[in-house]
């Protein structure tokens, strides 16, 4: 009896740790809308990436507050945050960092390494497909592997590592296109629109006047940790399992697409089913809830799937789209 009110206690006390570290996501989610007007889906997806562990891909024009939501989440959530600038001149040592040959005093010589930007919890990679492939490449080796390494020696990243890249959709003259094996590192590709109307007035009042409401601190890096260990314990139904199974399958060119694979050139490999059950485990959690549902595959299943699915020349013709091949698809599950 004794051993069965001890085990339930440990389960209660596991819940009340999980509700806490709900509400102090939520928490932080208040403090960035506090700063960022008009963009609740981009702030809702961009803290599921976080999560999740993972990287997102910021798509959208300039001046709509992409530096600025990088910086705010940096405060928000206790991160060291840093930003890089992307052109076609910077050097993969520009974002490492490299060895230097110091002199001692005594006439003694020695490498020493100085470390780049690239050694931050949160680092915002500006405008990425300006600079070189060889670039893009050192950046992305660092996000999937968390090290790096220089002369033969290894430079662990801090943790968490997150990277929030951005891309202007316009202007692609001299731009490198990111290859399709690295967009597949980015777990989420995040469209980021214009505001609507009521949100651009609250803009217009908010920025402009003598007092611009700043970031403030919500959370620390460690409960950030830990809400992302959290995250990789919470249940999945079966139900949910099979939801993400069939709508990741079925978005590749072959039978399980039905009468949609012919417009589908390559789809979405494994990697995108395990960012889609951590990113639903994740955005339940920010919506306080202890387990993810079928309408988390269905609201992520764009933003998770958009960027790793690419259409036939055939389909393209004749004026098909990914989100609407994505919304077939979603529609046989939903």
């Amino acid at each position: 009896m004794a051993g069965a009110n001890s085990a339930e206690t440990l389960e209660d006390a596991a819940v009340r740790s999980a509700e806490q570290l709900a509400a102090d996501v939520r928490a932080a989610k208040a403090a960035i809308s506090a700063v960022i007007f008009g963009q609740e889906r981009v702030i809702d997806n961009t803290l599921v990436t976080i999560l999740a562990g993972g990287h997102a891909l910021l798509i959208g024009v300039p001046g709509l507050a992409k530096t600025k939501l990088v910086e705010t989440l940096g405060t928000t959530l206790g991160l060291d945050a840093k930003r890089i600038q992307f052109t076609p001149d910077l050097m993969p040592s520009d974002i490492l960092g490299a060895e230097v040959l110091d002199e001692a005093s005594s006439g003694r010589r020695s490498f020493r390494f100085i470390a780049g930007p690239v050694f931050a919890q949160l680092l915002m990679a500006d405008e990425i497909n300006r600079a070189s492939p060889r670039t893009q490449s050192a950046l992305l080796q660092a996000m999937q592997e968390q090290h790096i390494t220089v002369a033969g020696a290894r430079h662990d990243l801090p943790r968490p590592f997150h990277v929030l890249a951005t891309q202007n959709p316009l202007e692609q003259e001299g731009t490198y296109p990111l290859p399709e094996a690295q967009l597949d590192r980015f777990l989420m590709q995040i469209d980021v629109d214009y505001p609507d109307r009521d949100a651009e007035r609250r803009i217009l009042f908010e920025t402009t006047g003598a007092d611009e409401a700043k970031a403030r601190p919500a959370i620390t890096a460690e409960a950030l940790m830990s809400a992302q260990r959290l995250v990789r314990r919470l249940p999945v139904g079966d139900s949910v399992v099979e939801a993400i199974l069939s709508l990741v399958r079925s978005a590749r060119p072959g039978p399980d697409a039905g009468d949609l694979g012919e417009a589908i050139a390559w789809g979405p490999g494994p990697r995108a089913s395990q960012s889609l059950m951590l990113a639903v485990r994740a955005r339940a959690l920010l919506d306080g809830r202890l387990a993810p549902s079928i309408d988390d595959v269905l609201e992520l299943a764009e933003p998770i799937l958009k960027h790793r699915m690419a259409l036939t020349f055939a389909a393209r013709a004749e004026g098909r789209t990914i989100a609407d091949i994505i919304g077939r698809l979603k529609a046989r599950i939903g």
